[in-house]
Formats: C-alpha cells, structure tokens, sequence
C-alpha cells in the first residue's frame, strides 16, 4: 500500500521507446507512466534505459508486462519498476501463484539480483522487507474469472491493487467490444467496491470524459488519461483540421 500514496490521479502510457515522450510528460506535469511491453514494442534493452530516465524525471514507473510468468515481471523490478501490472490473471489461485513473484521471501518468490534496486552495492539489513512494501504488484481484471474472484484477489498479500482491463473484460464477459455500457460499468463498479473494502487502490485507463468521471466517483487511485500513439494522431489531426479550416476563410 505505500507504493500507491507516490501515484498522483493522472497518468499516460507507452508503448513504444520514445525519450521525447518521457520528457514531455514530465514537463507537462505528469507523475505516473505506464509502460506497456505486453502490447508494444518495448525490449528489455528499452526498459532498462527507459525505467531509470522516467524515474529520475519524478515520474512513477508501472510497467505492465508481457504476460503472467515469475521472469518478466523480475526483469522489469530489477530494472527499477516502482510496480508490476500483470495481464491474463485468472482465478484467485492463479493470482496467488503469479503474484508471488513481484515479492521476496517470504511473503513471495521473487528472486534477488542486485544491481540497480539497491544502486550497485550490498542490500541493507531491512532491504527485503522495505522492498516488499514500497514496490507494488498489481493484477489486471479482464477476465470473467478474475471477476468473479476479485474480492479473494484483492485479500491476497502479495497484491497491492488492481488495474482493470474494460477491453477484455467487456470480451471474456461476452459483450464483444468495449463501448463503456451499463453492463461494463457494473463490471467496474464491482471493481472499485471491493477495492474500498479491502482498502486497497484500482486504476482504470480512463480514455473519455464519461469514464474519467466515473472512475473519479468510484474513487479510482489513478486514471491513466493519455495513450502515445493517439495523442500523436489527435495532435497530428488537430493541426491537419486547423490547417484545412484556414484554407476555406
């Protein structure tokens, strides 16, 4: 839980290597990035360049890896991650297997490396244990099974939080696309309830006015707001549009 009070209410993500990106957002006043290695095209290589440029700019790194096995999410800790989100959980006792990697023993399994964590020295006498409790492990809900077993996820002590994924969610619910129906926002709703009574945060990727607004009355830790390639392609069309306009006065 003391990982999450470094998270402000808005954050913005990546998918592919772009320092530029990373400058900008801290510039403009961004707090939280999420980077994306399960959908983008981020190497271990960017990461490990990446992770430490964000964190030295002030900005809390999740990084949401390739998929639920112990080796990504070590990779992405040992780089400097201030947390995991971790796709494709099922039920309770999936997550209870998989999470245990984002802990040291003996809360969890995660296996020690070294190196940049404890800045390329020998870790100190309550290093295992201060780790465990400031660097944070967040399962994603997008599947029906984690939906139903949400509230035994979330009593998990190796889960800090949850990131809910509406997309596949709304899929594996048999809603087919994702369009922030009454149906997906009960599913959310769900979400965010048994997140206050085990007293444990949620983040939602929050892409609309209606869905920020909603995710602020549910009392969503974080909304991440802002995705790389669509504010390229609406910064790219706004100007396009400005540009078109000016041609017909």
């Amino acid at each position: 839980m003391t990982a999450m009070t470094d998270l402000t209410a808005f954050g913005c993500w990546l998918s592919a290597p772009d320092v530029v990106f990373i400058e900008m957002a801290a510039d403009i006043g961004y707090k939280t990035l999420v980077l994306d290695v399960e959908h983008g095209t981020l190497s271990l290589a960017d990461l490990d360049k990446l992770i430490p440029l964000a964190r030295a700019l002030g900005l809390t790194v999740l990084v949401k890896v390739a998929g639920p096995q112990a080796e990504p999410i070590q990779q992405a800790l040992d780089f400097g991650a201030n947390a995991v989100v971790i796709p494709h959980i099922g039920t309770v006792a999936h997550a209870a297997a998989i999470c245990r990697a984002a802990k040291y023993p003996l809360l969890g399994t995660r296996s020690y490396a070294g190196a940049r964590p404890v800045r390329y020295g020998a870790p100190s006498e309550d290093y295992f244990d201060a780790d465990n409790r400031v660097t944070a492990c967040y399962p994603m809900i997008e599947t029906a099974e984690a939906l139903a077993d949400v509230e035994a996820i979330l009593a998990l002590p190796t889960v800090d939080g949850v990131f809910v994924g509406p997309s596949d969610l709304s899929l594996t619910r048999g809603r087919g696309a994702y369009r922030f129906t009454e149906d997906d926002q009960a599913d959310i709703a769900r979400i965010a309830t048994a997140c206050a009574a085990a007293r444990k945060p949620w983040i939602m990727p929050a892409w609309t006015t209606a869905e920020r607004s909603f995710a602020s009355a549910h009392g969503a830790k974080l909304q991440v707001i802002v995705e790389q390639q669509s504010a390229m392609g609406s910064g790219m069309k706004a100007a396009l549009d400005q540009a078109r306009s000016g041609q017909r006065r």
